[in-house]
């Protein structure tokens, strides 16, 4: 076996058993009598999580994919299984304390089972499991939180209120201070998972929200700030409370957090510790949506969305009181700028109704009941608490309960409408755009922001680079053959040119094809259009010279004055390869929509060749590339306020086969956090921000996605090595 193969495996086999080791850990203290019993209908017995865990295992990992596993108990299929319909029957929910057989004993060797064929299987090198182990071991991780959930509220249930543990109390902290808030502009911005690494299937697809300016809470709301609110009368106000919560505070006789008791001496709460004192300056816990909300309102506040929060907790470190700190409860947050307690000590409650992002499409089969099926009736919570295993959430992550319930260590932070906190002149769409892409799982910029003045100035230089072979070549291939192209236009048509900027390669088939009868130049900036189109204007006088200034992927219409002609696109460059596929796809049937029936389509495309000609070009020896990468960063900090340090950052251009792409990144030297605009942005040492992608196609290639745009590849014209190519497209 290759040594990377087993280095890979070893990881696997590692991750597995420590995680199963974390579980059996958490049950060492518990008595076989605390293992069995269950204490509601939402809480399930230790001894259950225990085995349920490992049918998962069993179930879907080891019965399809090790020959001759052998099960160890038919019977625990029935008695194991969660909410799987597909997989047949089950015990009640309810009823799983009544399961007082199999034993702790007998539950521990079944585990040990399992564990010993999931190491033979994944010691097998049987391809196709990540995935699905993945989602194994994210799944045990949340069964670890909910032990701790479910032995907090069976313990709470007994007189003698037992510590679960022998840790120490929490650490009593000094009084963080009033609250502060924390401006956010709003805007178009991205959530949803879409990068690399695991996540469940309700954090993706990765889409576009729209957000208003809001501001949040700094911190957590603690317990001192809610002993306020019901000494105000915060439980018997009707008027601050969503009728299905006053409903509730009246059947269920609510006037404190779970979990709480009131005694001579003051507020005391259950905690995995025992019964202790409330702790004033530590977040409050235990807190259904509706007295969340409550609080909000008797706050002149509200809670924040699910995308507010993401939005919000994009690109800060992922870091607080998680399970492994042993505390296994919230705790005070020191005073300190910027957002705190994002991360850990309790989930926080959004606004947001727990439904399908666009797109969301459940997995076939019975894994795909994981999720899904729950996207009714239920609200988010994001942010992790103190008792989820450390490395188990994201800001990406969604938890949901159902707005009643209280168990789980839930808390809340607060939200209001805002406005949106700018610097001066800054560009609307550069702020907005810049702080979505830091605050992606994989920070990205878009290329457009390369071409302040020093970024086209150092672009022409890389033109002129002797390792820059596209401009060269495509000029030379313009020469060669625009009599070729023209002879494809039709008299009296008219030649729209997607990103005209200078029209300076438009003039080569301008002079090819005298029949044209009108010019649209197509730009985004009216200065650079009005200068090209009056150049042109001059020199060819007989020609109808239309500028359209729009956003040339987005254009709805043509100007009236060739309203009855038929239309020729021109696309020179290698401007497709900036387009990810499914966006190249969708510029192309715009294009389409714009130029109309019977059009034509001519496109430049840079042709797939060796890596090491590739890399050069995007990597030149005298540097300039990496000047024009991290000028990036220059105009960043000179127009959004930022403070980059371009020491810290180098240029990385790497080709990516799998995507057929060229990528340049700029690559963080050091683990540093960044402020941009207001916000700010952790980068881990070796992280990498995602600047450019030029992808690289074959003829072939790019005829199948132009024909998933509904163009049909009529001809083609290809120069010698270093290969570029122009297409002929027909509508």
């Amino acid at each position: 076996m290759p040594a990377p193969l087993r280095g890979v495996l070893g990881q696997s086999v590692g991750r597995y058993h420590r995680i199963r080791q974390a579980t059996e850990d958490l049950v060492r203290f518990l008595s076989s009598e605390d293992m069995a019993a269950q204490s509601m209908p939402d809480a399930s017995p230790a001894k259950w999580h225990l085995a349920h865990t490992s049918w998962f295992f069993e179930t879907f990992m080891l019965a399809p994919n090790l020959p001759g596993y052998r099960v160890f108990d038919p019977r625990y299929a029935y008695l194991f299984n969660s909410y799987y319909e597909a997989l047949g029957p089950r015990q009640p929910r309810p009823e799983r304390g009544l399961l007082t057989r199999p034993s702790r004993d007998e539950v521990l060797a079944y585990r040990a089972h399992v564990d010993e064929a999931m190491h033979d299987l994944l010691s097998s090198g049987t391809p196709g499991l990540a995935a699905l182990l993945d989602l194994g071991l994210a799944h045990e991780e949340q069964h670890q939180e909910l032990i701790l959930m479910d032995i907090l509220h069976l313990f709470a249930q007994s007189p003698l209120k037992p510590a679960y543990s022998p840790t120490t109390a929490l650490p009593v902290s000094g009084d963080p201070g009033p609250a502060g808030t924390v401006n956010f502009d709003g805007g178009l911005v991205e959530i949803g998972h879409g990068g690399e690494g695991f996540a469940f299937d309700n954090e993706g697809p990765r889409h576009q929200v729209f957000l208003q300016p809001f501001k949040l809470a700094d911190r957590l709301v603690t317990n001192g700030e809610w002993l306020a609110f019901m000494a105000d009368g915060g439980y018997a106000r009707p008027e601050l409370w969503l009728a299905e919560g006053w409903a509730q505070v009246q059947a269920q006789g609510w006037t404190a957090p779970l979990y709480w008791q009131e005694a001579a001496h003051g507020w005391s709460a259950m905690t995995l510790q025992g019964l202790r004192a409330v702790a004033p300056h530590a977040p409050v816990t235990h807190i259904s949506f509706y007295e969340a909300d409550a609080y909000a309102t008797w706050a002149g506040a509200r809670l924040p969305t699910e995308a507010e929060w993401e939005h919000a907790a994009a690109g800060l470190p992922i870091a607080g009181n998680f399970m492994g700190s042993g505390q296994l409860g919230p705790a005070a947050t020191q005073a300190g700028p910027g957002l705190r307690q994002m991360f850990g000590d309790v989930w926080e409650w959004t606004r947001s109704a727990y439904s399908p992002y666009p797109g969301f499409h459940p997995a076939a089969g019975a894994v795909g009941e994981y999720n899904g099926k729950f996207m009714i009736g239920q609200m988010v919570l994001r942010g992790g608490c103190c008792a989820t295993p450390e490395h188990h959430v994201r800001a990406t992550y969604r938890n949901f309960f159902h707005p009643q319930q209280r168990w789980m260590f839930s808390g809340l932070r607060l939200a209001w409408d805002g406005e949106p906190k700018r610097a001066a002149a800054q560009d609307d769409s550069f702020v907005a755009d810049v702080l979505a892409g830091l605050g992606k799982p994989q920070k990205s910029i878009p290329a457009k922001y390369f071409y302040d003045a020093e970024g086209s100035r150092l672009f022409e230089e890389i033109c002129d680079l002797p390792e820059y072979y596209p401009t060269r070549t495509e000029a030379a291939l313009l020469r060669a053959k625009a009599g070729e192209m023209a002879a494809a236009i039709p008299a009296g048509a008219a030649l729209v040119e997607f990103g005209s900027g200078a029209s300076t390669k438009t003039r080569l088939l301008l002079d090819a094809a005298p029949q044209l009868a009108a010019y649209v130049p197509i730009d985004i900036s009216k200065d650079a259009l009005d200068a090209a189109a009056q150049a042109i204007g001059r020199d060819y006088p007989d020609l109808v010279v239309a500028p359209l200034v729009d956003d040339f992927t987005t254009a709805l219409s043509l100007p009236a004055a060739v309203a009855d002609m038929t239309s020729v696109g021109f696309f020179p460059g290698s401007t497709i390869g900036n387009f990810r596929p499914d966006e190249a796809i969708a510029f192309l049937s715009g294009a389409r929509r714009l130029l109309g029936r019977g059009a034509a389509f001519l496109v430049g495309m840079d042709i797939v060749k060796d890596e090491a000609t590739l890399v050069a070009a995007y990597d030149d020896a005298q540097g300039v590339t990496a000047a024009f990468n991290l000028n990036l960063l220059t105009r960043i900090n000179r127009e959004l306020d930022g403070d980059f340090d371009l020491g810290a950052f180098r240029h990385r251009a790497v080709w990516n086969a799998e995507e057929s792409r060229m990528e340049m990144h700029l690559v963080s030297t050091r683990a540093q956090t960044v402020s941009v605009a207001g916000r700010s942005f952790a980068f881990a040492a070796g992280e990498t921000l995602h600047t450019e992608n030029s992808y690289k196609f074959t003829v072939e290639g790019f005829g199948k996605l132009a024909a998933a745009a509904g163009w049909r590849l009529e001809q083609r014209w290809e120069s010698a090595a270093p290969s570029f190519a122009m297409v002929l497209l027909r509508a």
